[in-house]
């Protein structure tokens, strides 16, 4: 018998049995709390996880299985031009869908190789910052607005962090430069572009499912349009999608025609049956999901075919955990915000208001500093803002931490520092936060 194990073992017993015995069942704040933690979780699961999350698996399983590593990172290597390494390297985190922790090992190994310090930095700061979902599930649950401004800022950050840091590290990267970086090439299964029509097929397809309404105003602009006939849009992607798996992957005619059909009878079906509009969409989705995954899964002709539906699978058992815990947490602690829903947690709002409330240096400074150092799993983010928000975050302080968390957090700063020393790590941590706190001040000036 192993005695650390059985008193590890004793103490987690101990430890849930007092929390069980002291639960203050029937204390208001408790309770409210306990409704809208399952309140929030209801709301994501109805809202966010069919129509987003899952399609979002499978596009970043074709980054993972069709375009090669090296394919990416032969655009920032020495021998490349300075505006093609810091263009690639600065989107490069809608590419690879990576978290912050992902995204070490590729820096890690294209610093040591000799990758210019410059668009090393920008490819560790976008790699977990601006993947599509992200972006995404910003745009749709904390506002068009927001999920732009970070779009724009993550892009804009990337660069000038990289050329700030190259710049004050100039001599060394001018020695840099004098070595040559080799990279090998790189075999290409099929060619480029047909990668990317079947990538920005269902990348668009995630774009338009989830296209938000209007407001209640707006009867005649281009997005009210785009809202009124979005599933006649996103069914003529999903036949690109058809010539995409038939053309493209290869894949058998008749069994894309099998799912093809599955998917329209399912939409037939739950129009007629399904009374909540918001429903009837979620059907389909889910058939054609499954029947995409079949396909693949039994096909013969390309293992990465099986492969990419694998890969899709991956990111779900990675992700889903991840965001159901960061759900629960910001329901139980923040509250529950959305539509004409308002519950709250047991953090007082006074609390966040004084902290992160309204606009001042301080509100944003703080947000910085804590996103900086706090691990945001993968769209985590996303549901704590919201609660924060409900709870009195100002906008700035909030695109601050938008800004800063995602692509920083203890365990990341850790592994930075062994990788390029602990000078040059600090200069980094310290340029996000500034450049954070700039950005959530200007921000929360006009809106």
């Amino acid at each position: 018998m192993e005695t650390k194990k059985e008193i590890k073992i004793l103490f987690w017993i101990i430890a849930i049995f007092v929390a069980v015995f002291f639960l203050p069942v029937g204390n208001p704040i408790f309770m409210t709390a306990i409704e809208a933690t399952l309140d929030l979780s209801k709301w994501y699961a109805q809202e966010h996880v069919i129509l987003c999350l899952l399609p979002a698996f499978f596009i970043a399983g074709v980054i993972s299985i069709f375009v090669s590593q090296g394919a990416v990172l032969k655009y920032f290597g020495a021998n490349a031009k300075k505006w093609l390494s810091y263009t690639v390297a600065s989107v490069s985190g809608a590419i690879l869908a990576v978290c912050s922790c992902t995204i070490l090992p590729l820096f890690s190994s294209i610093y040591k190789r000799g990758a210019g310090l410059g668009p090393a930095i920008a490819f560790l700061y976008s790699g977990p910052a601006i993947s599509i979902l992200s972006i995404i599930l910003t745009a749709r649950i904390l506002g068009f607005e927001m999920g732009i401004a970070r779009m724009i800022g993550a892009i804009s950050f990337s660069i000038i962090i990289g050329l700030v840091m190259a710049f004050i590290y100039r001599k060394e990267e001018k020695v840099k430069k004098e070595e040559q970086m080799n990279f090998p090439p790189v075999p290409e299964k099929r060619p480029m572009w047909k990668t990317s029509f079947h990538f920005f097929t269902l990348v668009l397809i995630l774009v338009f499912a989830n296209w938000g309404a209007p407001a209640a105003s707006d009867t005649s602009s281009l997005w009210y349009y785009i809202f009124t006939y979005k599933w006649v849009i996103t069914g003529g992607l999903a036949l690109l999608l058809c010539y995409s798996l038939i053309a493209i992957l290869k894949i058998k005619w008749f069994w894309v025609a099998g799912g093809a059909g599955a998917t329209i009878l399912a939409a037939v079906l739950s129009n007629i049956f399904i009374s909540n509009p918001a429903f009837v969409p979620l059907v389909p989705m889910v058939v054609a999901i499954a029947s995409l995954s079949i396909m693949t899964l039994l096909d013969k002709t390309d293992e990465d075919n099986k492969a990419w539906t694998l890969s899709a699978w991956g990111f779900a058992k990675q992700i889903m955990p991840l965001l159901a815990v960061g759900v629960i947490t910001a329901g139980f602690l923040l509250g529950s915000t959305h539509g004409d829903t308002s519950i709250a947690g047991v953090i007082p709002n006074e609390w966040i208001s004084w902290a992160v409330g309204g606009n001042s240096i301080w509100s944003n400074m703080f947000a910085s500093v804590v996103g900086a150092f706090m691990y945001f799993a993968t769209l985590t983010e996303v549901p704590i803002i919201q609660g924060l928000l409900a709870s009195g975050m100002g906008k700035g302080p909030a695109l601050a931490l938008l800004l800063a968390g995602p692509s920083l957090s203890l365990p990341n700063m850790l592994v930075i520092k062994s990788v390029m020393g602990t000078q040059k790590t600090i200069v980094f941590v310290v340029l996000v936060i500034i450049m954070a706190t700039i950005s959530g001040m200007v921000y929360g000036t006009f809106f």
